[in-house]
């Protein structure tokens, strides 16, 4: 792993820059990266894909546990930097940055590339987890692409802004479209708090890891299209009343929204993240 004053030189040397724009923090805590590994459950067959790979910190040590790592970096020049072979010269960057023959570096955007195709093409059974430091404003558009997609990660560990992995993780009465639309599909828990200090540059907010496990689709399409309508009705006002809401949004009376309420067991009274997973698929099933 390298210290912030070897990074600032692997910089120096290879004109290259952070870019806030890209969300550019590179991890300096070992302890940070050994939990990140820990929680990771990796074996000698896993298929691992990896968002931001940056200075390969965490590739490196993702290269030694599993049999495939896919890294997608959307920084042209990083991504020449991290994929630089032949012969090193003498210099802390080149010394650094290896090859190893399980690992393809990609220069793309996560968010445009063909997430399947690139499954299909790098993993014999579809398999794969998904393991990453990634942008931090990303995050939300990063999670619901792959758990809304056709071929789910077995497991998501992911360093994310501490506020987001705790509004993802909360529980009844605190619950948010955000928290919801990761619920619906798996398990989210917080592994461990990240100070900002584990990184350069410092970001100027604190982290965490985040874990998401028994990933998979238990509806059809159409009813999980259903639910995310009913969801963000529910939460369109949240200071209004859940009645208010679903009376507005569904363009029905109030009368109609109260006795869909209560064909769901449902307090009319009750405000949208006052409502637990299970109350919005009874929901969903009276609407």
């Amino acid at each position: 792993m390298f210290s912030k004053t070897e990074i600032k030189k692997i910089l120096k040397e290879k004109d290259l820059k952070a870019l806030k724009s890209l969300g550019q923090n590179f991890l300096i805590d070992e302890k940070v990266l050994n939990k990140i590994i820990k929680a990771s459950e990796l074996n000698k067959n896993d298929f691992v894909l990896e968002i931001g790979p940056g200075l390969k910190t965490l590739t490196n040590e993702l290269v030694k546990k599993c049999k495939r790592v896919v890294a997608i970096e959307k920084d042209k020049k990083m991504t020449g930097l991290i994929k630089e072979e032949g012969r090193p010269k003498a210099t802390l960057a080149n010394v650094a940055f290896g090859f190893p023959s399980d690992l393809k570096i990609i220069n793309d955007d996560i968010l445009k590339i063909n997430l399947n195709e690139l499954i299909n093409k790098h993993s014999e059974n579809k398999k794969y987890k998904l393991i990453s430091n990634i942008p931090y404003y990303i995050t939300s558009p990063v999670i619901k692409l792959f758990l809304e997609n056709s071929i789910q990660p077995e497991l998501i560990v992911l360093l994310v802004q501490k506020e987001v992995a705790e509004r993802i993780c909360a529980g009844p009465e605190k619950l948010s479209v955000l928290a919801l639309s990761v619920q619906i599909y798996g398990e989210p828990e917080i592994i461990g708090y990240v100070d900002k200090s584990a990184f350069y540059p410092e970001p100027k907010v604190d982290s965490a890891i985040l874990r998401i496990k028994n990933i998979k689709k238990n509806y059809s399409d159409e009813y999980y299209k259903k639910l995310f309508k009913i969801i963000k009705i529910g939460f369109s006002s949240k200071r209004k009343k859940l009645i208010n809401n679903l009376s507005a949004g569904l363009q029905i009376s109030k009368e109609d929204a109260s006795q869909i309420l209560s064909k769901a067991k449902i307090n009319p009274n009750a405000r949208a993240q006052e409502l637990s997973l299970e109350e919005w698929n009874n929901l969903v099933g009276t609407s």
